[in-house]
């Protein structure tokens, strides 16, 4: 067991909750220091995003949490060295702000989360993207530890990714580097992207929403809308919904999970073309769809990479929900370090 590090205030701000955490790092505080290397998280908490109440509404109960955790961490003896944060849209790591948002965050766009903190604490406080800060925390303690090269996606609702280079997150010169869901593919051809295009983003077709759109519109289509057995499927209510259905075997789920898992490994090939990563970690909830959703997109996978690149392990992720925490974790101490 390694000797307990420093302890962080963790955020991670998604669409449907605002999760919180304190994350305590391994002395050292990086998992290349101490071999069995393993952080510990404490007091999570959780509150609704309530997105529809917009931007303002956000940031004010996201500051009025913060000041209930240091509160309990004070009461409790529990000294905290920063704030990390896993914030939805584009964040400006520098400056605090959020620059770019899709609707599904109203008001989102422009906040000031390093101002609204700073009313709050005077501690120091360092913001990534929340995709960026799942892949620093699977790179630093999950799947891609002791990988120099992580590209990291994960897949859930949305599609987003991380890339990671000796535990660096690499955000680009305008801080949107990793967004994997918006890579071209043909099968997201007429399907509506987060991002505003219906040109072909692979986001759309294989997202968990992504999923239950690609078999709806199957569904729509088929001549008949009638399965093998006479009976006309309803339609699917999400993505799990597709892969339960595909666990039963039917026709058309499987269809679909094939279809839209290749596609994604096929991005996912390209993707490892231009990156050459050491180890590919995919997380998220559509990777447990099963075998068949996972031996799709290897075969995606293998026939859209290189021969060099495709020996490049797809593993799956291993710290869960935490990945953000723990990210955001390790980006603010980073920061400070």
């Amino acid at each position: 067991m390694s000797i307990a590090g420093p302890t962080y205030l963790a955020f991670d701000i998604g669409g449907t909750k605002i999760a919180s955490g304190f994350v305590t790092l391994p002395a050292g505080g990086a998992a290349d220091d101490v071999a069995d290397a393993r952080p510990a998280t404490s007091h999570e908490r959780a509150i609704p995003t309530e997105a529809s109440r917009g931007g303002d509404s956000i940031r004010e109960r996201l500051t009025a949490l913060c000041a209930e955790q240091l509160a309990w961490a004070a009461d409790n003896g529990v000294e905290v060295s920063g704030i990390g944060i896993a914030a939805a849209g584009v964040p400006d790591s520098a400056t605090g702000e959020i620059v770019s948002a899709t609707d599904i965050l109203p008001g989102w766009k422009g906040q000031n989360l390093y101002r609204a903190f700073a009313a709050v604490t005077d501690l120091p406080v360092h913001m990534v993207g929340d995709v960026g800060a799942h892949g620093l925390g699977e790179a630093g303690y999950g799947a891609g530890r002791g990988r120099g090269i992580v590209l990291s996606i994960g897949v859930g609702t949305g599609i987003g990714g991380a890339i990671v280079i000796d535990g660096r997150l690499f955000q680009g010169a305008h801080g949107v580097a990793g967004h994997a869901g918006h890579v071209p593919a043909a099968l997201g051809e007429g399907f509506l992207c987060s991002c505003g295009t219906t040109r072909g983003h692979i986001e759309p077709v294989a997202s968990g929403t992504g999923l239950r759109d690609l078999y709806n519109r199957r569904l729509e289509e088929r001549s008949g809308g009638a399965d093998s057995g006479g009976t006309v499927p309803a339609p699917a209510a999400d993505g799990a919904d597709v892969a339960r259905r595909a666990a039963d075997g039917e026709a058309l789920a499987r269809g679909v999970i094939e279809d839209s898992a290749r596609a994604l490994g096929e991005c996912i090939g390209g993707m490892g073309n231009l990156i050459d990563p050491d180890v590919i970690v995919v997380s998220g909830s559509v990777v447990k769809a099963g075998p068949l959703w996972w031996d799709a997109l290897r075969e995606g996978f293998a026939d859209s990479a290189l021969p060099l690149v495709r020996p490049t392990p797809l593993v799956e992720g291993l710290l869960g929900g935490d990945a953000p925490l723990v990210g955001a974790a390790v980006a603010v101490h980073r920061s400070i370090a």
